[in-house]
């Protein structure tokens, strides 16, 4: 099993920026595509950003293109979410996931199988 593991939360002022982390724990033999997913109070669980198993690939939703950028650096088993211009609506807990497959732009939650326990991100106004 590969056990996602996030971090890198708190609260920020809205315009400010937080970095997340996710390093994977367990079996991390073998090529994994990463994607960040969100849920704010009271809303379903959205998709944030994709990455490929070699970063070659990414993907956003409309509402942080421009201002999240995800990364990876597979020497750690960690892909990053860079989160900058912050806003109140991006106060939610976000989730790191991993999957073997391969096929972008891997923006459902269905196409993963493993999930961290998510962070807390907190953006005040």
């Amino acid at each position: 099993q590969v056990h996602p593991v996030e971090s890198g939360g708190g609260l920020v002022q809205a315009g400010g920026s937080l970095r997340l982390a996710c390093t994977l724990s367990g079996r991390t033999v073998g090529s994994y595509a990463m994607g960040w997913f969100r849920q704010g109070p009271g809303k379903e669980r959205a998709f944030v950003a994709s990455i490929s198993w070699n970063g070659g690939r990414t993907n956003y939703a409309d509402s942080v293109q421009g201002r999240f950028t995800i990364s990876r650096v597979n020497t750690k088993n960690t892909v990053y979410l860079q989160m900058n211009s912050l806003k109140p609506e991006d106060t939610a807990v976000y989730y790191c996931a991993a999957t073997g497959g391969t096929w972008f732009p891997l923006q459902q939650e269905h196409e993963y199988d493993y999930w961290g326990q998510g962070t807390q991100v907190t953006v005040s106004s």
